[in-house]
């Protein structure tokens, strides 16, 4: 079976591209130049050069035909976390323009299978990140192609190095390694509602096991999956990160509003460590219920604890 990959080089893509690889399949990658040394086993990858942000339409990326063309089925898995207009990089752009032209060539292309990788919480009144994703779910379920989408919650794994950016690491380099407090958000102004939201962290692996095996399973077929693993609060999942790496740290009550601020004043700048955007769908929470896929993918979820994330002592 040969898969288009849109999104193989990132953090999940060089999971699922593995995946792929050791089910015997082929993935065939749209790719940056530049970007090869982010594959891990190139030999084995068909790789096609394109970049999606620097274009306007689907007739300005030949490469998006020329990576689907032979395939069997596509996998959409662009996600960007924050937005830099400057350099082509925003929601509307890569998450639903882009996943549309991919769509749009598949069924030009008589590709019948469709996987998207949208995330838990979308919705069409929601941040710029999770309308774009809503946006392009809806286009797909619309297209007649048989899609299978999933949402995960927060994903984390090691990130293996290439500039990847992965949660667990990301809060450790920006919060958790500053000599304060980390901050505990909290809505309002009631520093006793502080860090009483929660996510359901799942194992990279396990995303990329379960892309690859809906590929080949009938019963996923016009079908949306949540994707999370054991719910934790933010201060249990601070406690457990800086536990990893042989720290332990304080939290202190941080106004959710006044970060927010911070976010929208600075958060266009790539050092600023968060955006107002990130805060809002952080403090909304992300929690889901997965025990069904795990059963129905014969899945045993990877727990979210010291060993897993024992990557974070580098």
């Amino acid at each position: 079976m040969k898969v288009a990959m849109i999104g193989g080089t990132g953090f999940v893509g060089s999971y699922i591209t593995d995946e792929l690889i050791s089910h015997n399949m082929i993935p065939r990658l749209l790719i940056r130049e530049g970007s090869e040394s982010k594959l891990l086993q190139p030999e084995k990858c068909e790789i096609v050069y394109g970049d999606l942000s620097h274009h306007h339409d689907r007739t300005s990326v030949p490469a998006i035909l020329e990576v689907l063309e032979g395939c069997d089925a596509v996998i959409y898995n662009v996600g960007v976390i924050r937005e830099f207009p400057s350099k082509g990089l925003t929601y509307e752009k890569l998450h639903f323009h882009a996943a549309k032209w991919c769509i749009d060539a598949a069924k030009e292309l008589n590709i019948s299978r469709f996987i998207l990788m949208s995330a838990n919480g979308v919705k069409k009144e929601g941040t710029g990140y999770q309308n774009t994703k809503m946006l392009a779910e809806e286009y797909l379920k619309a297209s007649g192609l048989d899609y299978t989408i999933f949402r995960p919650s927060l994903i984390f794994g090691d990130p293996r190095g290439g500039n990847r950016p992965e949660f667990c690491s990301q809060l450790k380099k920006d919060m958790l390694s500053l000599p304060i407090p980390a901050p505990n958000f909290h809505k309002g102004l009631n520093p006793f509602n502080a860090g009483n939201f929660a996510l359901s962290p799942i194992h990279v692996k396990d995303v990329a096991k379960v892309f690859v095996k809906s590929l080949t399973e009938e019963e996923t077929i016009k079908k949306t999956y949540h994707l999370g693993g054991e719910t934790y609060y933010w201060k249990d999942i601070i406690s457990i990160i800086s536990r990893a790496y042989g720290k332990k740290k304080w939290t202190i009550p941080a106004p959710a509003f006044a970060i927010k601020t911070l976010g929208a004043l600075l958060g266009g700048f790539p050092w600023f460590p968060i955006t107002k955007d990130q805060i809002t769908m952080l403090i909304e929470g992300n929690v889901c219920q997965s025990d069904g896929v795990y059963e129905m993918f014969n899945l045993i979820p990877t727990p979210f604890n010291s060993e897993s994330l024992s990557y974070l002592k580098n």
